[in-house]
């Protein structure tokens, strides 16, 4: 969700920006990247980068969301052998494979080994499997200096104009671009690569390698791409969703475009619910807009829990559930849809909606939906009750009663700097009151148990958050999962896990006057 400069819809008449990629935690360092020639750029890098992949400057802004896009395909490729050597079909005539040689090192416990692999390839990339008898090759974008290019000059652009021409790299394929400027500017650009392709094919399989029709002709402009720029309404967001709620009634059209550019099928949650908060809403400031950001409500509860009421109401009353259940029947009847590690309706509604989601599965498999379009669509009577049952019991068994505050349950915890982290339900944590995304929480905390715990410990979800207003000067509020070291012996291992559970973020300094004073350390890299 982000947030625009429209003089209608912000106090100020700035842009604002929300930056909240959903990724794992620690994967991604919060920094500030400034030289002698003028470089100056807040935001988050993944481990290895030399340039910000979600930030800022002191005019343009930008941000990524995961893209729906169809951009990597299979051919399935018809091969004979021709000797010592292997041919594949194209037209009407045929190819050689070229094959190759590599050496995989790995680590055992002994110390390191290696091993040889024959790699084999088609023009249309490499062969990764094979499938009813042919050989599969896939393809995909394959330009990583490019793609370096991009993601280096975007953190220099100062202006729509210069973001765009960045743009036109057409290297950032997986996710989609929210951009925001301090001359009022707001855009929206949808995946930024996307192959053209015959549409009389289905994209979604293996396509025959043997026909040219199946041939890339080219990448789709981004005019030929869903995308926005200032639309009337004055705002627009991705909530890793798909493009044609972008900005309400102002949205691209889905009709407009080749199925291929987007794969959802429709509205998240997620989607949903920043439609609400941002529908009408005129008068953003920055406090508002972080407000925004961590608003309380589950809308995805707001479809699944009538049709459980409904489940109940018409249960016979001789069903051994209708006495069991009452009390969380009516907990949930007078529940306001909202999160808060106080809310023990949190609890309840989250435990059954996993519950159900497992009993559906196989079900929406078959179907061919997701476990959630299932559960509201399609779960019957007895297995909406049949999961509060189980979830019910589950609280209690593991928490003494069902009845126990979210924030008891779903915690927040970093004990040390490993990747893979630990978890301890004996050790310190904190409680958080926002959830998965999945059922429509604009903060997300990806969290779930692990072996020897029964607390919920959090992985992924909210990890570098930042709210940024574009004026004369750049203002910006941010916070870090955990922290800034990975060393559990800093004072800045887990210094921001408490404004991170609770979404107070803290002033960024952008500019060097605002450093002194809050300077630790300063030190030359190598000495």
């Amino acid at each position: 969700m982000r947030r625009s400069r429209e003089e209608a819809n912000t106090s100020s008449h700035h842009a604002l920006l929300l930056i909240n990629p959903h990724t794992s935690f620690f994967f991604r360092s919060e920094l500030q990247m400034t030289s002698d020639e003028g470089l100056n750029a807040y935001g988050a890098a993944t481990w290895g980068q030399f340039f910000i992949y979600q930030g800022f400057n002191d005019r343009t802004g930008w941000m990524h969301t995961s893209s729906g896009v169809d951009n990597i395909d299979e051919y399935l490729e018809t091969v004979t052998k021709k000797g010592d050597a292997f041919a594949y079909r194209y037209g009407a005539e045929e190819r050689p494979i070229t094959a190759s040689r590599i050496t995989v090192p790995y680590k055992t416990s002994t110390g390191m080994a290696h091993k040889d692999f024959t790699i084999y390839r088609t023009h249309h990339g490499p062969i990764v499997r094979e499938a009813d008898g042919k050989w599969v090759s896939v393809r995909l974008m394959q330009e990583p200096l490019k793609a370096l290019t991009q993601s280096y000059s975007r953190m220099k652009a100062k202006s729509y104009k210069a973001f765009k021409e960045t743009m036109e790299l057409h290297t950032n394929s997986s996710n989609n671009t929210i951009y925001a400027d301090a001359d009022g500017t707001i855009a929206y650009f949808h995946s930024n690569f996307i192959p053209r392709r015959n549409v009389r094919f289905d994209w979604t399989k293996p396509v025959d390698g043997s026909d040219p029709a199946t041939e890339w002709t080219g990448v789709l402009s981004i005019d030929e791409t869903p995308g926005l720029l200032n639309p009337p309404n004055g705002w627009l967001y991705n909530a890793n969703n798909w493009p044609w709620s972008a900005a309400g009634p102002n949205s691209p059209k889905q009709a407009d475009y080749p199925a291929y550019v987007e794969r959802g099928r429709e509205e998240s949650a997620r989607g949903f619910h920043a439609l609400r908060v941002l529908d009408k809403k005129k008068d953003f400031t920055l406090n508002t807009f972080i407000a925004a950001a961590y608003d309380s409500y589950l809308p995805a509860f707001e479809v699944l829990i009538p049709s459980l009421l409904k489940a109940y109401d018409q249960a016979p009353p001789s069903s051994p559930l209708k006495a069991k259940l009452s009390e969380q029947i009516r907990v949930l009847r007078d529940w306001d849809y909202r999160w808060s590690s106080a809310s023990i309706p949190t609890s309840l509604a989250v435990y059954w909606g996993e519950e159900l989601g497992r009993r559906v599965g196989d079900d929406a498999r078959k179907a061919g939906v997701s476990a959630d379009h299932y559960m509201a669509n399609n779960a019957t009577a007895e297995q909406r009750l049949q999961a509060l049952s189980a979830a019910s019991d589950k609280l209690a068994i593991d928490f003494g009663s069902w009845k126990t505050p979210w924030g008891d349950i779903n915690r927040m915890q970093r004990l040390t700097g490993d990747i893979v982290q630990p978890f301890n339900d004996g050790a310190p944590s904190i409680p958080v009151g926002f959830t998965s995304s999945r059922w429509g929480s604009l903060a997300s905390f990806g969290a779930r148990t692990y072996k020897g715990t029964k607390k919920m410990y959090g992985t992924s979800g909210n990890s570098f958050v930042a709210v940024v207003e574009f004026g004369d000067r750049v203002q910006a509020r941010a916070v870090s999962a955990g922290g800034e070291s990975g060393d559990p012996k800093s004072p800045h291992f887990n210094d921001q896990a408490a404004r991170y559970s609770t979404g107070d973020l803290r002033d960024v300094y952008f500019y060097r006057p605002q450093l002194e004073g809050h300077i630790e350390r300063q030190y030359h890299p190598g000495q």
